[in-house]
């Protein structure tokens, strides 16, 4: 229990900005437990997301004001920890470079034109989706379900992909974890499927989009690195946020 606590915790530092004044112990047990606890900061991530939506629907905020406030809470909770991942992506794919040079631009600590192009239209296009959702009234528990759908991705990718250096902090993170730990990430939103029916339809989106990327970066790349797990999360919720409106849509027609 003590390292299940701890994980939570890890969780909570590495993912969000919320100010946790707690020393907890880097060891393999806390690394695993903070790992099948992302989904579980996705969730609540999502919770206070769908409530700040709710608040600003009670006021009768404009669609597009209630959009961008969401997206900027959103980016803010994390701290834009994940942006960082697809910039260096993009610049890396954007490259048309060997895969070696391909992996000294991602260490470039200088963003380039085709990371912040990345950047400009993932948040654009997260920004009009959202005012889409918030305008027609979709459901909320989809604001609730995405970012923690989103972490899941990240979590499957990291523990099914092999790491392309055996350095770095996602290799750090890969030798503690198993397949095992996919499945107790995965338990809450299957507990929360039971009661949420449309949640299986997204759960297999979700494995869909692990799928794609995992195929790609192994040709692309020969392995991963943090980066791209935190670009498989960011793209992941762009992905989740594309198909919930086109569901929506179809739905209302």
């Amino acid at each position: 229990m003590k390292h299940a606590l701890y994980g939570m915790l890890l969780a909570l530092q590495f993912l969000t900005r919320l100010p946790i004044p707690v020393a907890c112990p880097w060891t393999p047990a806390t690394r695993r437990w903070a790992i099948r606890a992302y989904p579980l900061v996705g969730l609540m991530v999502g919770a206070l997301l769908a409530c700040v939506a709710l608040l600003l629907g009670q006021w009768q905020t404009p669609s597009p004001i209630t959009a961008l406030v969401l997206l900027s809470l959103w980016v803010a909770i994390s701290g834009g920890l994940h942006l960082d991942g697809v910039m260096d992506l993009a610049d890396a794919l954007g490259s048309n470079q060997p895969v070696a040079r391909r992996w000294e631009i991602m260490k470039d600590p200088v963003v380039g034109s085709f990371g912040m192009l990345a950047l400009v239209f993932l948040l654009a296009w997260k920004g009009v989706l959202l005012w889409a959702l918030v305008h027609y009234q979709a459901p909320l528990g989809w604001l609730v379900v995405a970012p923690a759908l989103g972490r899941l991705a990240g979590v499957a990718l990291l523990v099914l992909t092999p790491c392309a250096q055996p350095s770095g902090l996602a290799f750090s993170w890969q030798q503690s974890l198993g397949r095992r730990d996919v499945v107790l990430a995965l338990l809450p939103l299957l507990l929360g499927a039971l009661f949420m029916p449309g949640l299986w339809v997204w759960l297999v989106a979700t494995a869909l989009w692990v799928v794609l990327v995992r195929q790609a970066l192994l040709r692309l790349f020969h392995g991963i690195n943090g980066d791209m797990v935190g670009a498989t999360i960011e793209g992941g919720e762009l992905w989740l946020l594309v198909l919930m409106w086109s569901w929506w849509q179809f739905a209302t027609v």
